[in-house]
């Protein structure tokens, strides 16, 4: 039983922070995953992303959502940043002819120090990437400095393992949507998707003054 129960742990911690064979194995699993599909296109679909849009992706695992930004976003950009090297190589694969054409860009990076962008963007999304970031609200307002005024963000959460509910979804929807708000955005508001357990997705708009949104786009 403890030796199950060991072995559950890992497998479950190759979903955050993959590595080897395991972390491979794990990203397969999410790519095909019926839920998890229907968890990213939904919280595509919240970000109403327009064809010409600048999109950025923190925290991509198997890149589901950068294939279904991509086919949106045809005369735009798509970037996406994640700090596993293994679902770095997966998305590169996955999307290998976007990439090619110059529509999407993968990067290997983390939320806590994000690279330098030649441009704000105008959505940011985050599919159950914030859980694995510390201090949230400073993550939040990075990610608030690299999109233009006015931009849209999207940071989505559904509970996994033990104590995986619908009252955890809720209770962590309404605490990154605190956090949105001490970051500094406005507009906030929470969107549901009844699955099993359910997904929370907190929306936010930037609401950085001209001249900020004008120093934002120097940078």
């Amino acid at each position: 039983m403890e030796l199950t129960q060991t072995l559950e742990q890992k497998l479950r911690a190759q979903f955050g922070r993959p590595t080897g064979l395991a972390g491979r194995i794990a990203g397969w699993v999410m790519a095909r995953r019926s839920s998890n599909r229907r968890r990213n296109a939904w919280a595509v679909s919240l970000l109403e992303v327009e064809r010409d849009d600048r999109v950025l992706e923190v925290g991509f695992g198997p890149a589901v959502a950068i294939g279904e930004l991509s086919r949106i976003a045809v005369d735009g950009h798509v970037c996406g940043i994640d700090h596993s090297e293994v679902r770095l190589r997966q998305a590169a694969r996955r999307n290998a002819q976007a990439v090619r054409l110059g529509r999407v860009e993968l990067r290997h990076g983390r939320a806590e120090s994000l690279p330098a962008f030649e441009a704000p963007f105008d959505k940011v999304l985050a599919v159950n990437a914030l859980p694995f970031c510390d201090r949230p609200a400073e993550r939040l307002a990075e990610l608030r400095r690299v999109l233009r005024a006015g931009g849209r963000i999207a940071v989505a959460y559904q509970p996994r393992g033990p104590g995986a509910t619908a009252e955890a979804a809720a209770t962590g929807g309404q605490e990154i949507a605190a956090a949105l708000r001490h970051a500094g955005f406005c507009e906030v508001r929470l969107e549901t998707l009844r699955l099993r357990p359910a997904v929370v997705c907190a929306l936010g708009v930037n609401g950085l003054p001209p001249d900020n949104a004008q120093r934002s786009r120097a940078r």
